[in-house]
């Protein structure tokens, strides 16, 4: 029998995995999905995070502090 291994990139992760990416704590990352700042999904009964929901997140970040700067 041949061994399952995987070797794709993930694309959902956990809630916590997604706030350990981000260097912020699990609490903070569930309010950022809650007020949309953080694009997350349902699957069943389980909320994921893509991991482009991240980068997108970041992209807006630098965007906002390019824009205070200038101002």
């Amino acid at each position: 029998m041949k061994e399952f291994t995987d070797t794709a990139p993930t694309a959902l992760l956990t809630v916590e995995e997604a706030a350990h990416r981000l260097r912020i704590g699990r609490t903070t990352c569930y309010a950022l999905i809650s007020s949309g700042q953080i694009e997350s999904v349902t699957v069943g009964r389980l909320r994921r995070v893509p991991v482009d929901a991240l980068a997108a997140y970041v992209r807006r970040l630098r965007a906002a502090s390019r824009t205070a700067l200038a101002a």
